[in-house]
């Protein structure tokens, strides 16, 4: 039997967020058996909570945002992907300030404050989005998909017209090891001309080139360069990890993603919850996923 686990103390990351420009405060605490990962702020004496899960899901352009009521979170992606690699069913995610802290645009700041604490069971099986017929959303050219699969597999297609970009895949079986060392480091990017329509708005005034790729018409405008040769696929499958978290338990499953967004990971999610003949929520007598 697979057991759940949560952290073994509390841990704080700290930073600019990338919305507002603001310094912000993390703070991941352990959680009892099947709280799952819930997002908490202090609100007068109290605290407000919003579950990280697929139906809070408000807004997916630029990036994945939860709301319930007036708390909302934006980019949640980032930490998330790193919660659900290690496999931690129950945490508390505490923000003092108003977003989640951006870092160097990636999840390894997050990873590596899990990995300091470290992990503990909890007596209580940890349960699967188990796939056992394929499920698929489509836009156009844009699809993802997930199949049956002995584990959990991650195929990632991107295509930008831009001369440093253009297409790139990743495919890899995803677990600890393989996201720490392949993924975890790889840093959201944007284009110069959005960033600053962004900036005119009033949004993304924490983004720079500490915590993104940034790219003009036709160069990388960082001047350390890339991580990898196709760091921009690799990030994309950071944030489809992310997204795919909103499960709200780990997925059994093989998914493809064909130059999709936060969009369509957001509708394939809720229909893996609401398709019980393709998928069922399940105990798991060991983990092949690893």
């Amino acid at each position: 039997m697979i057991l759940q686990k949560t952290i073994r103390a509390s841990v704080v990351t700290e930073g600019v967020g990338l919305h507002t420009g603001e310094q912000c405060h993390l703070i991941l605490r352990p959680a009892l058996p099947n709280t799952g990962v819930v997002f908490v702020r202090q609100k007068g004496k109290g605290y407000e909570t919003l579950p990280a899960l697929s139906e809070y899901i408000v807004d997916t352009r630029f990036a994945s945002t939860l709301g319930k009521g007036e708390f909302r979170i934006s980019t949640v992606e980032h930490c998330l992907c790193a919660v659900s690699a290690l496999r931690i069913d129950n945490l508390i995610l505490e923000l003092v300030g108003p977003e989640i802290p951006i870092q160097d645009g990636s999840s390894l700041f997050f990873l590596e404050a899990l990995k300091k604490v470290g992990l503990v069971e909890q007596p209580v099986p940890r349960k699967y989005w188990v796939i056992h017929s394929p499920i698929e959303v489509v836009d156009g050219e844009r699809w993802a998909r997930v199949e049956p699969y002995p584990g959990l597999r991650l195929s990632v297609t991107i295509d930008f017209p831009h001369p440093q970009i253009g297409q790139q895949t990743i495919d890899l079986d995803i677990n600890e090891v393989t996201f720490s060392q392949e993924i975890a480091a790889a840093r959201t990017f944007g284009f110069l001309k959005d960033a600053e329509r962004l900036q005119a708005q009033g949004l993304a005034r924490g983004g720079s080139l500490r915590n993104a790729i940034i790219l003009d018409d036709n160069a990388i405008l960082n001047p350390e360069g890339l991580r990898w040769p196709d760091e921009f696929v690799r990030h994309k499958a950071l944030d489809a990890l992310g997204d795919l978290s909103l499960l709200g338990a780990p997925l059994m499953g093989y998914l493809k993603v064909f130059k999709a967004g936060h969009d369509l990971m957001a509708q394939l999610v809720k229909k893996i919850t609401n398709s019980p003949q393709c998928s069922r929520l399940q105990e798991m007598a060991f983990d092949i996923s690893k």
